[in-house]
């Protein structure tokens, strides 16, 4: 027996299991040969919802939910949101080093010029209906690309892997613009490659019919951050999505869909828009206490408070909230701001929160600057989308590489009926 195991004694039979620690934790399959008899099928773990269970080792993102940490490849998420734009953060995310100039200079270019999509896809989006929500327009097309692409299949061909990486990155705020679009009665607007990869963006969506889109630097720069904060959060509901469904060797569009499809809930990636519709319903700033009071009475739920990871405050949240500051120096004052301000000092003086650890986490702030940008709640999770594609795509690439992993297929435990006797039509009650 060494310090780094764990001694179980199973009182049922009195046997004693020494269990090798590993990184803080156990490998699952040592429960196995914990037996009553020959004939068991071994102790397993019950873990609903993954509270307590690793499904992989990681070096991408590292969070300290008590500490209000969140680091990319080691560096806080503060400084990258300071002093990096979206696109080094990504090519931080895929391949685990900054780049230097010349690598930057290339991963841009690379980028940029894989922005175009084959004209076919724009008459599929023509095919979805007038108002068909742009989140399901996103995962429709991503998954569409997967015939445009058969080669990316060979997920263990590194040059395709590579391909892939760089066309997933470049299309999706192209198909993302143009299911906006499509929402709005408007026509398609072309990649411009002379604009930044946030900037080309926000010319697919707003240009009209100005010659030469010029997007605003402090809305450009806003996105910027607010894709930073957005690209990888450890193994969250439609990460873990992505490298299951990636598991079984899918081509990447398929997965990334199916990880956008997870990010489409409002328990996920539709936080943010749950929390305008709270704010508007609110109305006024007069509102607010007897709102707050509504929560304690357990009759109305805070969104934007809390998070399933962060037990202190969410470090992104303390970020955006100066860029809602910023963006609305340029768009005007959204009136929401006053009321989600009251609303944080509120619940941030107040003991039934504070105890409970409610603090604004980064959807509280992020919807109310994607509608000062003009844009409908409908889009909030399509702005999500865009960024965490980098994530995906990085943890997906990690799977790959990693020889522990097979494909995905949790355990249950049965508790239905045990072995019964058909029953003919006529005999049963």
């Amino acid at each position: 027996m060494t310090n780094d195991s764990l001694t179980v004694i199973d009182n049922r039979t009195g046997a004693t299991y020494d269990l090798p620690i590993s990184d803080g934790t156990i490998n699952a399959m040592e429960l196995r040969q914990i037996k009553v008899d020959a004939g068991d099928f071994g102790l397993m773990s019950y873990d609903p919802s993954y509270l307590n269970t690793a499904s992989c080792r990681s070096t991408i993102t590292y969070i300290d939910g008590n500490k209000g940490i969140l680091r990319y490849r080691g560096y806080p998420i503060e400084q990258l949101a300071e002093r990096s734009t979206f696109l080094e953060v990504a090519y931080l995310i895929l391949y685990g080093e900054l780049p230097n100039q010349s690598q930057l200079d290339q991963w841009v270019y690379d980028i940029t010029h894989h922005t175009m999509v084959h004209e076919n896809v724009r008459t599929l989006l023509d095919g979805f209906r007038y108002d068909a929500h742009p989140m399901g327009v996103l995962i429709s097309t991503i998954a569409a690309l997967s015939t445009f692409y058969p080669e990316a299949r060979n997920v263990n061909d590194h040059v395709s892997v590579e391909l892939q990486t760089r066309r997933l990155l470049s299309k999706i705020p192209t198909i993302a613009a143009y299911a906006y679009r499509h929402a709005m009665g408007l026509p398609y607007v072309y990649p411009d490659n002379d604009l930044s990869y946030c900037g080309n963006f926000l010319g697919m969506m707003f240009k009209m019919t100005e010659q030469k889109y010029r997007p605003n630097p402090i809305l450009e720069r806003a996105l910027d951050v607010l894709f930073i904060l957005h690209a990888d959060h450890e193994q969250n509901c439609s990460t873990s999505t992505m490298r299951m469904v990636g598991s079984s060797l899918p081509d990447p569009y398929v997965s990334v869909a199916a990880a956008a499809a997870a990010l489409y809930g409002p328990r996920h990636g539709g936080a943010n828009e749950a929390v305008v519709r709270m704010l508007s319903e609110i109305g006024d700033v007069k509102n607010v206490p007897e709102f707050i009071a509504s929560v304690k009475r357990g009759e109305r739920r805070l969104m934007g408070f809390g998070h399933r990871v962060y037990k202190n405050f969410d470090p992104r949240g303390v970020i955006i909230k100066q860029t809602a500051h910023d963006v609305f120096e340029v768009t005007g004052r959204n009136p929401l701001l006053d009321i989600a301000l009251e609303m944080e000092r509120i619940a941030l003086e107040d003991d039934y929160f504070v105890s409970r650890k409610l603090y604004p986490n980064v959807d509280f702030y992020s919807g109310i600057i994607y509608e000062a940008l003009g844009l409908p709640t409908t889009m909030f999770t399509v702005m999500f989308a865009i960024p965490r594609t980098v994530g995906w795509i990085a943890q997906w690439r990690e799977m790959l590489l990693d020889g522990d992993q097979k494909i995905a297929r949790p355990r249950q435990i049965y508790l239905g009926a045990d072995e019964r006797d058909y029953v003919d039509m006529d005999s049963r009650s």
